[in-house]
């Protein structure tokens, strides 16, 4: 799951940045998606725009965090879900690691576009997804290795 994800987003990224020039809206259903490029330095909402540097450790540590959990994980729901999570992780470290302005300091690419909220992209699909099927499993007393807690 966590390499599907990745890919998928590394490749919509690739997609974007060799083809949709930044700023400008590209309708895909009229007033209510639209691809737009931009580049954002902070977490969602641009917020913490200053402190890029913090999110790439925050992404790290849970990238490395998931990949110590699935050691225990059983249950293929939690798989998916942590996968979900770490594929989206890992593909927006790897912009903070690799992207202009620099190593640890770069600038996710995003461009899914809806009205009146962030624009996102395709790793932040994953980790909204992955983190809601992580507190349904919570809710319903899951664990990890499959069974129900009592």
């Amino acid at each position: 799951m966590a390499a599907a994800l990745y890919a998928a987003d590394q490749l919509a990224k690739l997609w974007v940045v060799h083809t949709l020039v930044p700023g400008r809206e590209y309708p895909v259903v009229p007033g209510l998606l639209w691809w737009e490029h931009i580049r954002n330095s902070g977490a969602a909402f641009s917020l913490g725009s200053g402190l890029t540097w913090v999110f790439t450790l925050v992404m790290a540590a849970v990238v490395v965090g998931i990949l110590w959990l699935l050691r225990r994980v059983r249950d293929p729901w939690w798989a998916v879900a942590l996968g979900l999570v770490l594929g989206g992780a890992g593909g927006n470290l790897t912009d903070r690691l690799l992207r202009d302005p620099g190593f640890g300091r770069g600038h996710v690419v995003d461009f899914i576009a809806v009205p009146h909220f962030a624009i996102f992209n395709v790793a932040d699909c994953g980790v909204v997804v992955g983190i809601a099927l992580v507190l349904l499993l919570l809710l319903t007393d899951r664990d990890m290795e499959g069974t129900r807690e009592s």
